[in-house]
């Protein structure tokens, strides 16, 4: 009884927590206020505060850096230098290479711990990516799709190797060769895809989830190199 009732404290706070930083006037780095103040403001004690940080945290909704204080949103990526210099020396069948072995594996581990949080922002991220008004739109929205599969994996190595991939994804100049038509066409080959995922995870089916993953990263290898070759003629 008394682990239920701290686990439903936690909830209450963390709760509390996101209405309060939902509507805080934050500074421009997204720094929250100091864990002593938060606790004031919210009325509870620091080691309470901490507990409910901590669940947020593990979302990826903010990230803690010591000495520095707490931060809303993902943590930066450290090793920037490093991406850089890896998308001079790449190309797209090596990172699509990377991302088969990566990505079905995260499918799998996320159909087994996804939480129903992580689901309703799978649903909400398919519809948004359906309501792109614009590439630009539409991949900003796949990609959180993509990032919310890894976050519900729960373990924070996939996480970063997910994290990795993508800024290397965002840092060479064949990721933004695409062009015409103005946004995704309605029978667009990931929105069929991104049902099979998001419907195997679900439904804790973790072999189905891999595969889903593995015939859409198909899909996209196609367009992608498709792409790629249309723009050098």
């Amino acid at each position: 009884m008394q682990m239920y009732s701290e686990a439903g404290t936690n909830r209450t706070i963390v709760t509390q927590l996101r209405a309060y930083l939902a509507q805080a006037e934050l500074s421009e780095d997204g720094r929250l206020p100091p864990e002593r103040d938060l606790a004031t403001a919210l009325g509870v004690t620091r080691t309470e505060l901490r507990k409910a940080l901590g669940t947020l945290e593990a979302e990826g909704q903010i990230w803690r850096h010591v000495g520095k204080g707490t931060f809303m949103g993902n943590r930066p990526t450290d090793t920037l230098s490093d991406i850089t210099a890896l998308a001079k020396r790449t190309n797209p069948a090596e990172l699509m290479r990377a991302r088969f072995i990566i990505e079905p594996e995260i499918a799998r581990a996320a159909a087994l711990t996804a939480t129903p949080m992580h689901l309703r922002e799978l649903r909400m991220c398919q519809a948004r990516t359906r309501e792109a008004a614009t590439w630009r739109q539409y991949e900003n929205w796949d990609t959180r799709l993509h990032r919310t599969v890894a976050e519900a994996t729960q373990n924070i190595p996939l996480l970063g190797m997910f994290d990795m991939l993508n800024a290397l994804r965002r840092a060479v100049t064949w990721g933004r060769l695409r062009s015409t038509p103005v946004k995704p066409s309605p029978d667009h080959h990931s929105f069929a895809e991104h049902e099979t995922i998001i419907t195997a995870i679900e439904n804790r089916d973790m072999n189905g989830a891999a595969a889903a993953m593995r015939v859409h990263l198909q899909s996209v290898e196609r367009n992608l190199l498709a792409r790629q070759s249309d723009a050098a003629d």
